[in-house]
């Protein structure tokens, strides 16, 4: 008898068991990530026959999403919010797929999902947890005389702003960093630092990260004098080269050449002027004209970001002098950077001309004899 009652409670252990088990496969949530203003679709699945959709948005307190029964979408059970922007796949549907497809999802959209569907085998139930990602597109950079400011725009979800230099040093920070949240719930961000005079020649980077990506935008103040009487190497300085797209231009818009480091074309107009193209993205130039002084961008492209290397190219009777000026991970180059270094460079410049002449007065200046005394003995 004692022994029954062990075996009776054993089996409802077990049976307590599977029966969880059960439950929280039926119940675990799908996870799905989609990014702001994209297409987007939620899936779901049926058996059976004569089939009843209904997608809810359970987030949003049930909020109406789409609606399929009588062999065809019922648009006028969505909600505002969804109406017009809900569909399912209908060539599908006879497959067993109750899907539904979102256009151009939104922040608000982001949440609990339910789709419920009845057929001859029975109803069903399945959670969609879906995600929004607005991921970082752009990064822009100001510099001022004691400050440089680094700035994005349009993220979600909100995004994590860091400083930090190479070598290492001390930052003083302007202003703590700003977050704000505009009307379509996106975050724009920005951050501001103040240099410090006991830097010197160091790298400012600045990181700005989501959970779907990351861009860092670095800025030196180092430059470097590589003149060359006939031709010259403007550097690249991008990672995994290799497996990028590349392209090179002339004051941000002018296309140098495209392609990758072992197959790319270069424009008619710049064909007598490139020299070759190196391993590293190095781009060699040659008899380069006076009225091609400006500014030379590397875009390096892969999967994830883009790198954008700038720099600054004076021309002086036929010799290029280069001027490193920054490299940036962003979808776009801010003119700025170039300027504000160029102009520190030209004020070092004019610095040592000065501190020159004042050099040579000294060493040219005659030595006065000395004065009479009226008082001193015959």
């Amino acid at each position: 008898m004692k022994h029954s009652r062990i075996m009776a409670g054993i089996k409802c252990v077990v049976f307590l068991v599977v029966l969880t088990f059960q439950w929280t496969f039926v119940k675990a949530d799908t996870e799905v990530s989609c990014v702001y203003m994209k297409n987007c679709t939620l899936p779901c699945s049926y058996e059976g026959a004569d089939v009843v959709i209904h997608w809810f948005q359970v987030s949003a307190g049930n909020l109406s999403v789409h609606s399929f029964f009588k062999n065809q979408d019922q648009p006028e059970n969505s909600a505002q919010h969804f109406r017009g922007r809900a569909s399912t796949f209908k060539d599908q549907i006879s497959r067993g797929n109750a899907s539904v497809l979102l256009t151009g999802v939104k922040v608000q959209d982001e949440g609990r999902y339910r789709c419920y569907t009845s057929t001859t085998n029975g109803n069903k139930e399945s959670f969609i947890n879906l995600k929004i990602d607005a991921p970082i597109h752009k990064l822009t950079i100001e510099l001022a005389v004691k400050r440089i400011t680094c700035r994005s725009e349009g993220i979600y979800p909100k995004p994590e702003l860091t400083w930090a230099t190479s070598p290492p040093s001390n930052l003083t920070f302007k202003n703590t960093t700003t977050v704000q949240q505009t009307e379509q719930q996106l975050y724009n961000i920005s951050s501001s630092l103040v240099p410090s005079s006991s830097d010197g020649d160091v790298e400012y980077s600045c990181t700005i990260s989501t959970r779907r990506n990351r861009m860092e935008l670095t800025v030196t103040n180092k430059f470097s004098q590589d003149v060359l009487e006939h031709e010259n190497t403007i550097p690249c300085r991008p990672s995994n080269i290799q497996l990028s797209n590349l392209i090179w231009r002339f004051n941000f818009k002018e296309v140098i050449l495209n392609g990758t480091v072992t197959n790319y074309t270069v424009s008619e107009k710049w064909k007598q002027h490139v020299k070759k193209l190196s391993e590293s993205g190095s781009l060699t130039l040659q008899n380069i004209p006076a009225d091609q002084e400006g500014f030379y961008t590397c875009e390096v492209t892969d999967a994830e970001e883009m790198t954008i290397s700038l720099r600054s190219v004076e021309i002086h009777n036929g010799a290029i002098v280069g001027g490193v000026i920054a490299a940036i991970v962003i979808t776009g180059v801010v003119a700025a950077v170039g300027f504000m270094l160029y102009k520190h460079k030209r004020e070092q410049q004019e610095r040592r001309r000065r501190d020159n002449e004042t050099h040579t007065n000294t060493e040219l200046q005659p030595m006065t004899a000395p004065s009479s005394d009226a008082s001193a003995p015959q």
